[in-house]
């Protein structure tokens, strides 16, 4: 181990227990007076790992924002998709979403809360997208931002914050972030892992860590409401709140802290991984769906996977599935995409290929090449375009099928995002809940490609290696 890496025992052997039960009555208690709509906007589709029997809309039109505000549910997602965006695109999107929340609230009369959902490993534009949306919502309306909430614990992933570090877990070690491969990503890389210092690196300065509050897991397993109530109610400025967590109950009380401020006349920014959204919008808890759930009519038609993904965690999930035997494999060279006429016949093939073997009954993976397109230094921008050429050409594998996989599983965010808005054409889905904890099941809705099919959308950072082979192994059972 490296210096700053823990054993998972030794950390959760000094934590104290809490009366999860009583402090879930209370949150519910609190969460039946906040009377907000809750709108998560989602820089990929992984987002919705927590959540069941909730939409998420694939665009930010007013019309999708009214049937949004207009449900039952307390909450819904946006899917912007803005971790496969230039900075350019994702402000412009993110001033766009805005204001469209305004017009809608305003009409409605009905106030809201935004968390910006972003990855458990502190990847993405970020703090573009927060800063955006603080200003074009203080700009179109009364409302003011006092500080803003980070909250990356996603315990389904293994992301803890203790000690204000954040931490990713790799079978018994907890790594801190600053030293996985996630924080060396060529967009979005960072070197610290210490958040309130990860605020003030990605911020330039802007925001200091001694400014930041810390929000601490003894103040939260003592139950100190009171004092982190007061923590909150002195922030201003915009200044960053920190949330340390290792499992649900803290952020339940942090919760019911945040809901006792709010009341009080605060509000809040949210830069959040999952865990945040189920707690706050109130999602119960629910078992992982079973292949009769998800395949409801019989099929002789095979299954599609696609990966795309290229962090170390899916090519090792990847090699594992290879041992499956009911799987057909086509590897797509997408480096030719240096070469438009050559890529145009790669796609063409892989097409032709899945188009036949999954109509004779074959489940079918596809798989991007391993090797990354690497350009060199100062090639950033170029690479993110020629990387969405590839996503475009995976995402044309689902445009032109004529046959219906029995499900299709996608293997990324930015692919599975790409698959399902424009491979699949979803307007809205629901979530029907997780295959296996932090794996996402859409069921695309009736205006889709293939309505009321099994969408599963696979994170590329999730799960052990054999956690793709098992998704498949239920699915082709």
């Amino acid at each position: 181990m490296t210096n700053g890496q823990v054993l998972v025992k030794d950390v959760f052997a000094n934590i104290p227990e809490v009366n999860e039960s009583a402090i879930s009555e209370l949150l519910n208690l609190q969460l039946t007076d906040l009377n907000k709509k809750i709108i998560v906007l989602d820089d990929d589709p992984t987002g919705v790992q927590t959540v069941h029997n909730i939409s998420v809309y694939t665009d930010w039109t007013v019309d999708s924002l009214e049937k949004g505000f207009l449900e039952e549910n307390s909450m819904f997602f946006l899917l912007t998709n803005s971790r496969g965006f230039t900075a350019a695109e994702t402000e412009a999107v993110h001033q766009e979403i805005a204001a469209n929340a305004v017009e809608v609230a305003k009409k409605h009369n009905k106030e809201f809360i935004m968390i910006s959902r972003g990855d458990s490993t502190l990847r993405g534009h970020y703090p573009l997208e927060t800063k955006v949306l603080k200003e074009t919502i203080e700009s179109n309306s009364e409302m003011v931002f006092d500080g803003e909430v980070i909250l990356p614990f996603f315990k389904e992933g293994g992301r803890f914050t203790i000690n204000n570090i954040h931490y990713v877990q790799y079978d018994n070690e907890l790594v801190p972030a600053g030293e996985t491969e996630f924080a060396k990503d060529r967009t979005f890389g960072y070197t610290k892992s210490h958040l309130g210092e990860w605020v003030e690196e990605k911020s330039n300065g802007e925001y200091k860590a001694d400014n930041t509050i810390y929000i601490s897991l003894e103040d939260i397993r003592s139950l100190e409401i009171d004092k982190i109530t007061n923590q909150l109610l002195e922030v201003n400025h915009f200044n960053k709140v920190v949330v340390n967590a290792v499992d649900y109950v803290d952020v339940k009380i942090f919760t019911i802290a945040l809901i006792n401020a709010i009341k009080k006349g605060k509000n809040f920014m949210f830069r959040s991984a999952a865990a945040l959204t189920k707690v706050i919008g109130g999602v119960s808890d629910r078992g992982l769906l079973t292949k009769a759930e998800l395949i409801k009519e019989e099929s002789n038609h095979g299954g599609l996977i696609i990966v795309g993904s290229h962090v170390k965690k899916t090519t090792e999930q990847l090699e594992e599935l290879m041992n499956c035997d009911s799987i057909e494999f086509i590897e797509f060279n997408v480096h030719l995409v240096l070469e438009p006429e050559k890529f145009q016949t790669e796609v063409n093939r892989i097409i032709e290929t899945c188009e036949s073997l999954i109509r004779s009954g074959k489940n079918v993976a596809v798989y991007t090449k391993r090797e990354r397109l690497d350009l060199g230094e100062g090639m950033k921008e170029e690479e993110l375009k020629l990387s969405v050429k590839i996503s475009d050409a995976v995402t044309s594998i689902v445009q032109k099928l004529t046959v219906r996989p029995k499900y299709i599983i996608a293997k990324g965010g930015i692919t599975s995002s790409d698959i399902g808005t424009k491979g699949l054409s979803v307007k809205r889905a629901n979530v029907a809940g997780q295959i296996k904890p932090g794996i996402p099941v859409w069921v695309t809705g009736d205006e889709s490609k293939f309505p009321q099919i099994a969408y599963i959308i696979f994170p590329g950072n999730v799960g052990t290696k054999d956690t793709l082979r098992e998704v498949a192994e239920i699915l082709n059972a």
